[in-house]
C-alpha cells in the first residue's frame, strides 16, 4: 500500500501565501469601503439638498476666501464677509464686503439689482421667476460669479452632482464648534469638499472648491455661520433703495465688484 506523504510548506511560502491573501482581502475591503463611502456621500448630500430646498426662508452670514496664483507662482488669498437672506420662491438679498469691493444683489421677484456700494453705481434688469431661475440668469447674462449660491438652490443635489466623477464620505469634522459630516467629490476640472452639519438639520457649514486646471491649485472657501430658517422677513427686506448719489449704469460700466482687486492676474504659469 502506498504511503501518503505530507509535504510541509516552507515558512517563506506560507508567508508569501498569507501576504497574497491579505492583499486580496485588503483590495476587496478597499473597493467595498470606497463604494460605501460613495453611497454615504451621495446620501448625505441629498439629505442636505432636500432640507435646504424645503426651507421657505433662510438667513445666514458667511466668510469667503479666494486664492489667486501670481505669474511668479506666489499664492495670495483675499477675504470677504457677508450676509444672505432668502424667501422662496422668488426673493433674495446677498451682500458681500471685502477689502476691494462692497457688492449687493437684490431680487424682489420682478427686478434683479446688482449694486457696487463702494462705487455708488448699480445695474438693474427686469426678471421674473424663482430664485433658482434668477441665479442662473444672473450668472449667464450679467456675467456675475456667484460661488456658493448653488447650495441654496431647491435642486442643489442635481446641480452639484452633475459632473461628479467620484465621491467619498471622508468622516467627521468640526466647523465653528458644530459636528459635521465631511464629504469630498471630484470632477474633471475641480475637487470640492463640503462639511454638512450632523443631525436633524443637515445644513452646509463649509464649502471648498479647488481648481485643478491652474498651477498651484487655487481654492475658494466659504464658511457659513448664523444659519436660521423660518425667520420673520420685513416687508421691505427685498426692496432696493439706491442712495441719493447712486447712479444706474450699464453692466459693462459696473466696476470693482470682484473679490480680487483690479490688476491682479489670476492663475499661474503651467
Amino acid at each position: 500500500m502506498m504511503r501518503r506523504t505530507t509535504v510541509e510548506p516552507s515558512r517563506s511560502s506560507v508567508a508569501g501565501w498569507a501576504t497574497k491573501v491579505a492583499v486580496v482581502a485588503g483590495v476587496a475591503l478597499s473597493v467595498s469601503a470606497t463604494a460605501c463611502a460613495a453611497d454615504d456621500a451621495a446620501q448625505i448630500l441629498k439629505a442636505m439638498s432636500d432640507y435646504v430646498g424645503s426651507q421657505k426662508s433662510i438667513s445666514a452670514t458667511f466668510d469667503s476666501d479666494i486664492e489667486v496664483i501670481t505669474p511668479d507662482l506666489q499664492k495670495i488669498q483675499f477675504t470677504s464677509s457677508g450676509q444672505v437672506q432668502l424667501a422662496r420662491p422668488d426673493k433674495m438679498r446677498v451682500r458681500r464686503t471685502g477689502g476691494y469691493a462692497d457688492v449687493e444683489l437684490v431680487y424682489d421677484g420682478k427686478t434683479v439689482t446688482l449694486s457696487g456700494n463702494n462705487t455708488n453705481t448699480y445695474v438693474q434688469q427686469d426678471l421674473s421667476g424663482s430664485v433658482d431661475q434668477m441665479i442662473d440668469q444672473v450668472q449667464a447674462k450679467l456675467g456675475a460669479a456667484m460661488p456658493g449660491t448653488d447650495l441654496l438652490l431647491t435642486n442643489s443635489y442635481d446641480e452639484l452632482m452633475g459632473n461628479v466623477l467620484d465621491g467619498k464620505h471622508i468622516g467627521q469634522g468640526v466647523v465653528d464648534g458644530v459636528e459635521c459630516e465631511h464629504l469630498a467629490f471630484r470632477d474633471a476640472d475641480t475637487d470640492w469638499q463640503i462639511w454638512v452639519e450632523a443631525g436633524p438639520k443637515p445644513i452646509p457649514r463649509k464649502y471648498v472648491i479647488t481648481s485643478k486646471a491652474l498651477a498651484g491649485a487655487p481654492q475658494y472657501t466659504l464658511r457659513i455661520k448664523d444659519w436660521k430658517t423660518d425667520v420673520a422677513v420685513a416687508a421691505d427686506a427685498f426692496a432696493f433703495k439706491p442712495s441719493g448719489e447712486a447712479k444706474k449704469v450699464a453692466i459693462e460700466s459696473l466696476r470693482d465688484i470682484d473679490e480680487v482687486p483690479a490688476g491682479v492676474a489670476v492663475g499661474g504659469k503651467k
